[in-house]
């Protein structure tokens, strides 16, 4: 985009105006966080996609830094310098620009006007989520948004519902790394069933050394072989990471498949979508454990519903989808995104968020802390108006 007009400027700064008076009426205290930004930050947490489009540079003193692809951990940042202690309760609010840059041509812009909500620290955390969504839906509805879907999710359930399942701690990380990832999922799934066989490589003969001996050292067996084969490391890959995945790889055959019974409740837990009006039920019938993880889970995620105030959604309506997870890998638990119909009939992201409760424990290397939060973008959300007034917009 090569600029703003006067007119598109004033508009845009009218709308936030708006919005940014809600967020602070409700107790969001207003911040400005740093634009440039440590880069390891967000390509170590932030995920792929939004690390894939980060703009990184080096300050001549060495020090890798980036332009915030996103405000939500500089926010984290910011709470941890300025909070009593990292778990002390906060709410915030901003408003400001993040940069992301795109690996092919695109018309997207690369600087993205966003305002957002954050919570830290909240005891009640089906509470604190519901609160943040009613917050979101009401800046869609003050700022005259029709037409729009809403669709939630709730990764803590997959994890719940793993944990119900008998399988080694490695297995439920792998299925967790790559629910981002659908085809890679379901490939993993039909691994580790025996459904389809790992393709052989040329570290397979590895493989098999360690699985008929687990007492050997998997990292100078991997060293050995790069060394007689003259092979380099693969960039941004360690000799002991190699060496881990082999050694799991190894100790997977060594495992007894995961039961076709497992494999299938997960499958049908993911085709979970729909009204929200029937999904505890239809979540409850996917596994025979009554008690437990899971069934708090579903009834955390019900209590939650129950909090929503649907009276405020006026021009929106709402579906829950299990493999719904949004793109950003840091987030683990209620997770939520608002789309409306594009032009060319495709959907576009006004808005999402959810919980993460893990991003404060990693920046700071401090304790766990319960963090919820959503963004906004702004011009989208202008332009989404825009269309929709002028009958360009899609329909419900």
């Amino acid at each position: 985009m090569p600029g703003k007009s006067s007119s598109l400027r004033t508009e845009l700064a009218d709308q936030n105006q708006r919005l940014m008076a809600l967020f602070e009426a409700a107790g969001h205290e207003y911040i400005a966080p740093e634009i440039i930004q440590p880069a390891d930050v967000f390509l170590e947490r932030a995920g792929e996609d939004l690390r894939s489009r980060t703009y990184v540079f080096t300050d001549p003193d060495g020090s890798e830094l980036c332009l915030r692809p996103d405000i939500t951990v500089p926010t984290c940042r910011y709470h941890l310098a300025n909070a009593p202690t990292p778990d002390s309760e906060a709410r915030y609010c901003y408003n400001g620009t993040a940069f992301r840059h795109h690996q092919v041509a695109s018309n997207s812009p690369r600087e993205l006007n966003q305002l957002g909500l954050e919570w830290f620290g909240a005891g009640d955390a089906e509470q604190a989520e519901a609160e943040i969504f009613n917050l979101t839906i009401a800046a869609m509805e003050a700022a005259g948004l029709e037409n729009y879907a809403i669709r939630i999710g709730d990764l803590g359930l997959f994890h719940a519902l793993l944990s119900t399942m008998a399988m080694p701690e490695r297995w439920r990380r792998r299925l967790a790394h790559e629910f981002w990832r659908p085809r890679a999922f379901h490939t993993l799934l039909r691994h580790l069933t025996g459904e389809q066989p790992i393709a052989s490589s040329s570290l397979t003969g590895l493989v098999e050394k360690l699985a008929d001996d687990p007492a050997l050292e998997s990292a100078p067996l991997v060293e050995k072989v790069l060394d007689e084969n003259k092979w380099q490391l693969v960039p941004g890959r360690s000799l002991d990471e190699i060496a881990e995945r082999l050694s799991e790889k190894a100790a997977d055959k060594n495992s007894s498949p995961l039961s076709k019974t497992s494999a299938g409740q997960i499958n049908n837990y993911l085709d979970v979508h729909g009204g929200l009006a029937n999904i505890e039920n239809e979540l409850l019938q996917i596994n025979d454990v009554k008690a437990g993880a899971y069934a708090e889970a579903v009834k955390k995620q019900t209590r939650r519903i129950g909090l929503f105030d649907l009276t405020t959604m006026k021009n929106g309506n709402i579906s829950f989808a299990a493999e719904f997870g949004r793109t950003l890998e840091y987030y683990t638990g209620f997770v939520f995104q608002i789309e409306v119909t594009g032009k060319d009939g495709a959907p576009v992201v006004i808005a999402g968020g959810g919980r993460y409760d893990d991003m404060i424990s990693d920046i700071g290397k401090g304790p766990r802390v319960p963090a919820v939060g959503c963004a906004i973008y702004a011009e989208r959300l202008l332009a989404a108006i825009a269309e929709q007034k002028t009958g360009a917009g899609g329909g419900k």
